[in-house]
């Protein structure tokens, strides 16, 4: 998972990204015809890979690292004898900026982390390879399996710009309130229900000498992993929809958003944030929740191996659902999960059939779960962590994504208009959390910074119906 997010590779990125991403236009995404190889289709090469043809892979090299994608890598390599260039970094946009520019971008790119490439941009002016044929391809585990059936129905839906499928979101993050079960059993501490309870059981834990809450200050869109999704457990889809499509009034007049910022308001108003917060990266504050500063964190399933390093032994790292609030349009146990880390396919790259290969190995149950065991976290590929032993974050997870459902949230305004989100509402939601912005005010604000994105003709506007 945002995934995509400063460092990380989640959902969310700073605006700083947004302007990575001036590659020149072009035509669909269909591949460059007249260079790319393409060799024999057959039952065990359905995508038609040239033997020895070079495939260069360009990966984000953040809280997942890049270890997993150097393993199908490896595989690629060994079944088609070919030589794969592999890239690890955190600078994917100003790396790959000239590189669209110039026509000889890489073919397969994880394309996360702060500076990532605007795909919005690149999908339309016909950067992005179409990846219907891996959709429809056979799966790596059962040939009478498409790929498509073998992955979480979301995936599908989220990596679509309009009718085309051209982006891969590879892992399925956990969104929440993450906690300490060991803290919180030591203390005869309950994770809250509801918002009322959650208010409730900060002042406990102040009177314990402990921070409830700490946060990404430099980055606080991290916040909104819970507060945008909050938002819709209260409201209901359809309002939140009405958000993502940035129709007029969406954020005023929906009494969930209220109820969600006016709790926020609350936990600054009484200083339930650990005291310097708002300078914290995203690094700083998991080191201090792991070191027991602060009861509460709000971040994405990555955090258990991105945290590693600092995490105590027997720390029981948990994720919590959304909380209840009044008039809830969705049951209690509802969840934020969707899928994250996105991959893309030059469409003008050298290979993007063998990019999509390589996709359609990491899709394979086998390298499914080498994902789970060398990061801590699920992929798109459903059930592939069935049987698995599994570490107390990703364990804790899976539990909660099974009790939810069909009760899943799944979100698209930091992912179509991450300046928006990320830079505009971010700064105003630090405010908020600083005690330097009232509730009316921040939803007065967002509808404003809202309505100039939907009325500026050089934003690409996206819509969804559900």
């Amino acid at each position: 998972m945002l995934r995509r997010s400063a460092a990380l590779g989640l959902i969310a990125v700073p605006a700083t990204g947004l302007l990575s991403a001036c590659a020149t236009g072009g035509g669909g995404g269909g591949g460059d015809g007249a260079t790319a190889p393409a060799g024999e289709k057959t039952e065990k090469n359905p995508l038609g890979v040239k033997e020895g043809a070079p495939l260069e892979a360009f990966i984000f090299k953040g809280g997942l690292g890049d270890q997993y994608a150097k393993d199908a890598e490896a595989d690629y390599k060994a079944t088609y004898k070919a030589d794969v260039k592999h890239t690890g970094t955190q600078q994917v946009g100003p790396k790959l900026t000239p590189r669209f520019a110039g026509g000889n971008p890489p073919d397969v790119i994880d394309n996360s982390g702060a500076d990532h490439l605007d795909m919005n941009k690149l999908s339309t002016q016909g950067q992005l390879q179409d990846l219907a044929a891996l959709l429809d391809a056979p799966s790596l585990d059962d040939p009478a399996k498409k790929v498509r059936d073998t992955i979480h129905p979301s995936t599908v839906e989220k990596g679509r710009h309009g009718d085309t499928f051209d982006v891969l979101y590879y892992a399925f993050t956990i969104y929440g309130t993450w906690y300490s079960q060991k803290l919180l059993e030591s203390k005869g501490w309950a994770y809250p229900r509801t918002l009322d309870e959650m208010v409730a059981l900060c002042g406990e834990i102040k009177k314990a000498g402990i921070a409830p809450w700490t946060y990404a200050g430099k980055y606080p869109y991290y916040v909104h992993f819970n507060l945008f999704a909050q938002i819709a457990k209260i409201g209901g889809m359809e309002k939140w929809t009405a958000i993502d499509n940035l129709e007029p009034g969406a954020w005023t007049s929906n009494d969930a958003v209220r109820q969600v910022v006016e709790h926020y308001e609350e936990l600054a108003a009484k200083k339930y944030f650990l005291e310097g917060s708002q300078g914290l990266t995203h690094i700083q504050s998991q080191t201090a929740w792991n070191r027991g500063k602060a009861v509460f964190l709000p971040n994405g399933s990555w955090v258990e191996n991105e945290s590693a390093p600092t995490t105590p032994d027997g720390f029981g790292m948990a994720v919590g659902a959304l909380f209840d609030g009044t008039g809830d349009a969705m049951p209690h146990g509802t969840l934020r999960a969707e899928p994250s880390e996105p991959y893309i396919v030059a469409a003008k790259g050298a290979n993007p059939v063998g990019g999509m290969e390589l996709l359609r190995i990491m899709l394979s149950r086998k390298h499914a779960q080498n994902f789970a065991t060398k990061v801590k976290s699920l992929t798109c590929v459903v059930d592939a962590t069935e049987g698995m032993s599994l570490s107390p974050g990703l364990a804790s997870a899976s539990k909660v994504f099974k009790e939810a459902g069909d009760h899943l949230i799944s979100l698209q305004l930091q992912e179509w208009y991450p300046a928006l989100t990320d830079e505009k509402i971010g700064g105003l939601t630090g405010q908020l959390l600083a005690g330097e912005l009232k509730a009316a005010d921040w939803i007065r604000k967002t509808q404003a910074e809202a309505d100039k994105v939907a009325k500026d003709p050089s934003v690409t506007k996206f819509k969804r119906t559900a």
